[in-house]
């Protein structure tokens, strides 16, 4: 049976790229006058430098040569626009979400990852979905969650505690483990009443922790990624998933049997999770405040309120078993690399860490125990530190976006073609790819000022400039773009949000975190993770993933 599938895919994959490579003969390039770097490939254009794990030096080039609004050339002469020009963003992102959605292939490789979840759906879909969680992430539901979240870290403390208590001196400690294994366990707890792991030190890791880490890397690397940049909005259209499953198992490709495999391990977990909340909501005799979390969940909330939904509002059985995977990808690895970067900036940056540690020392110890959620959010340090952080150090570097029709990008700042005109916007036809860097936007000098590519959080000490407010950035959160804005906003901000302070509060104030001496390195896999200089390679082929620090007590602990 493998030989005629892939008989077939060949052929198949012949046909797909003679037409590309035809349309673009016929119709030529419609960027043709936008300044952008050459094509070092015919075949891969950019593609490999745009997104290279270790690329990021790549992109700095692009942007201080070509600036907020460019063109890259793709795959088999297609071309891409490359853009973080805020006012384009806005119409991106909020004004024509009409226009320009999520790329077929982000769409359909996380439909067929994690099912028809907010990360797979678009328009009325993904509207009706979002209306029904919203509540669950409302501030008043994270006031009820950070009792729970308090129990989870402190947990976490004591378990660092174990590893460094030995005579109280320096050990060395892969802080991203730790940062994975309790974001993990917060969105376990937090989101679905489900504890995935005690986190003791000596624990072994739940499985979904060991997939989900590897997942991105897996699912990133050159071969895979341009495969389904350019073929796989047509092979995910192939035949039924069954038929899907047998062209996967028969291809002899090691690196997408191994992410087939952890797929599987995903999904599994996620029905063990989703059968369990059903059962105990459907269960007349459960207690559903004995449950983990107290029945405060974000799954046991979105089940009661779907419900006593509206026919045209409820969400199906397929669709509320998406949202786990969804949820847990979406905000694990985003949050444990966000919090991995923090400590890592904070071992570099002494005086911030005391100055952090002064703060949340003085505010439990009025408080003489946890603090409440808006105690919390008080703590104008501490939330300095995560907004600098977020703001220079985005844990998604871009996010991809696709013209569904022909349109029209209006730019804040015109810019200079080829042939001396100056535009102030850009036709893009219909099927054009566009990155919007995330990164870039939040470190615009022209909107932070000259030192907008340090890190400083006395800057939101004080009024921010002008120029912030003026520049109109449509995110969501504090004039940047790390959590995006419109429709398409990161739902569990104040979820991670939450999860970061509770846990940096708790440890700056006992432990005290310096450089291991290791060269920390930071890989673009989609979302920025650590590494160093010389990480071995794991069983998968990648760069190990760890962030070690030397951690000892701290004076005031």
């Amino acid at each position: 049976m493998a030989l005629p599938i892939l008989q077939s895919l060949a052929v198949f994959a012949a046909t797909w790229i003679a037409w590309r490579v035809l349309r673009r003969l016929v119709r030529g390039d419609p960027f043709a006058p936008l300044r952008g770097p050459p094509s070092p490939s015919y075949i891969t254009g950019c593609m490999k430098l745009l997104f290279s794990n270790t690329g990021m030096a790549y992109h700095e080039h692009l942007v201080k040569t070509y600036g907020r609004a460019f063109r890259l050339p793709g795959m088999f002469g297609e071309t891409l626009l490359y853009v973080h020009d805020p006012k384009a963003m806005h119409h991106l992102v909020v004004k024509d979400t009409h226009i320009y959605e999520e790329s077929d292939d982000f769409l359909l490789t996380n439909k067929n990852v994690f099912g028809k979840g907010l990360l797979a759906t678009i328009g009325d879909d993904h509207r009706r979905q979002r209306k029904m969680l919203t509540p669950a992430f409302s501030i008043n539901h994270m006031r009820e969650m950070t009792p729970t979240f308090y129990g989870i870290i402190h947990k976490l403390r004591e378990s660092i505690t174990q590893q460094v208590v030995p005579g109280g001196e320096v050990e060395e400690i892969d802080l991203l483990s730790w940062m994975t294994r309790t974001a993990l366990e917060l969105i376990g707890q937090g989101g679905f009443g489900y504890s995935f792991d005690t986190l003791e030190h000596d624990a072994p890791e739940h499985p979904y922790s060991a997939a989900i880490k590897n997942y991105l890397s897996a699912l990133n690397t050159p071969s895979l990624l341009l495969t389904r940049l350019f073929l796989s909005p047509r092979l995910w259209e192939l035949g039924s998933p069954k038929f899907r499953r047998a062209v996967i198992n028969a291809i002899p490709w090691k690196g997408l049997h191994e992410l087939r495999d952890l797929v599987d391990i995903m999904d599994g977990t996620a029905v063990e999770i989703f059968e369990s909340s059903k059962r105990a909501l459907n269960d007349s005799e459960s207690d559903l405040s004995k449950r983990i979390g107290g029945g405060k969940d974000v799954m046991s909330a979105l089940l009661k309120a779907n419900m006593t939904a509206s026919e045209e509002d409820r969400m199906p059985d397929d669709e509320l078993l998406a949202q786990i995977s969804t949820f847990i990808f979406a905000g694990m690895d985003t949050t444990s690399n966000g919090l991995a970067r923090i400590l890592h900036l904070l071992s570099e940056h002494q005086e911030v860490q005391d100055k952090l540690r002064q703060e949340v020392s003085e505010a439990y110890e009025k408080q003489d125990g946890d603090l409440d959620y808006d105690t919390l959010n008080s703590l104008a340090y501490l939330d300095a530190v995560c907004r600098e952080s977020l703001r220079l150090h985005p844990p998604a570097f871009a996010v991809l976006r696709e013209a569904k029709v022909d349109g029209v990008l209006p730019l804040g700042r015109p810019i200079i073609t080829t042939d001396g005109r100056e535009v102030s916007e850009i036709f893009v036809p219909k099927g054009t790819k566009i990155f919007l860097s995330i990164h870039h936007c939040n470190r615009e000098e022209e909107i932070w000022g000259p030192d907008a590519a340090e890190w400083k959080p006395e800057r939101w000490m004080a009024p921010l400039p002008s120029s912030v407010a003026d520049a109109r950035v449509p995110g969501i959160y504090s004039n940047m773009m790390t959590f995006l804005g419109g429709g398409r906003a990161c739902i569990g901000f104040k979820f991670s949000q939450l999860e970061m302070k509770v846990v940096l509060s708790l440890l700056v104030q006992r432990f005290k975190f310096a450089p291991s001496g290791k060269k920390v390195v930071w890989l673009n896999n989609g979302i920025i993770q650590p590494s160093t200089e010389d990480s071995p390679l794991t069983a998968m082929g990648h760069k190990k993933l760890h962030l070690p620090l030397n951690v000892s007590f701290a004076k005031s602990a």
